[in-house]
């Protein structure tokens, strides 16, 4: 279901052009004359968008139906809350090709990543947040689940989302939360006071520490890709082994295990099977088929997808 308040569309020529840097960062980008942003006339989801599961990725279909989709993120929140710093879900270099292959689902209309640091906004009100979507990064509507909470100390919710948009011009667009399909009580169960059975990174999370493989390509829509940083002098164990230190893996691997059914892809060679195992120091990759060692890897990346 979704609900809106009233939405102004406007003409062709005010369309902001999707540009190739799929995340933007507010303090990075110097405004033309005109003050308008890169988000100006567009359509914002609003969220963490921690893990791109397809709970992100229906907001993300959602704003493309009404117009140019854009999602509106926050950093820096681990930092002003004091959080221990922990690995992303999608590494920071993959962000624009999960990004990417959503365009299908979005009418060919890939969405593009906005930054804003957290603090800048920390303290404002949900009437002063949805002030500044309007007068100051001038979009014409928002899209967010039905559990969104926004504002100073999360004091608003989505019905006064709608309100405030409302008053201030723009569209609000609410939907119904993506369900996890899972019925295991024991997988339901997340520890999170909000969840109510909805796709969440948190989910996501606790999959991966369970190395439920299956699972996490459910709550992600696709198949999760680890992203190594390989050291060719010293991570090559054989041909066809390599050995990468937990230190040099830029987001977050599956708990301690064997995984069969892997692919590992390198550079622009056609992907190929491979084992991994993971322990409490290392990655470790194995394939029959490609020869590690001769792959110019010194320094580079290494993607490893699990089936």
């Amino acid at each position: 279901m979704i609900s809106s308040s009233g939405f102004h569309y406007r003409t062709s020529g005010e369309t902001p052009i999707i540009h190739s840097c799929f995340s933007q960062r507010e303090d990075d980008l110097e405004l033309p004359a005109d003050g308008s942003t890169p988000v100006s006339g567009g359509i914002v989801a609003l969220g963490k968008f921690d893990a791109l599961h397809v709970g992100h990725r229906e907001l993300a279909i959602q704003a493309s139906r009404v117009g140019t989709p854009y999602l509106l993120s926050f950093v820096g929140m681990a930092e002003v809350f004091g959080w221990e710093p922990r690995a992303p879900i999608v590494a920071k270099c993959d962000r624009k090709r999960v990004l990417t292959s959503w365009d299908s689902y979005c009418g060919n209309k890939a969405p593009v990543e906005y930054e804003i640091e957290f603090a800048s906004v920390r303290h404002l009100t949900p009437r002063q947040f949805v002030e500044k979507l309007s007068k100051e990064l001038r979009v014409c509507g928002v899209v967010a689940g039905e559990n969104y909470r926004f504002g100073y100390k999360a004091s608003g919710d989505a019905s006064e989302l709608v309100r405030l948009c409302e008053e201030y011009g723009i569209g609000a667009y609410i939907i119904t939360s993506v369900m996890d399909k899972k019925q295991d009580s024991e997988k339901r169960d997340s520890g999170d006071s909000k969840d109510r059975g909805q796709v969440s990174s948190t989910r996501v999370r606790q999959a991966l520490a369970a190395g439920d493989m299956s699972y996490v390509s459910e709550l992600l829509g696709r198949a999760h890709r680890l992203i190594l940083q390989v050291n060719n002098t010293g991570d090559m164990q054989s041909e066809r082994r390599i050995s990468v230190p937990r230190s040099s893996v830029l987001n977050l691997p599956p708990g301690n295990g064997v995984y069969n059914a892997c692919l590992v892809l390198a550079d622009d060679e056609p992907s190929v099977p491979c084992s991994v195992v993971v322990d409490s120091s290392y990655i470790h990759v194995e394939t029959e088929e490609l020869l590690l060692c001769n792959s110019d890897l010194a320094q580079e990346f290494l993607s490893v997808e699990f089936g």
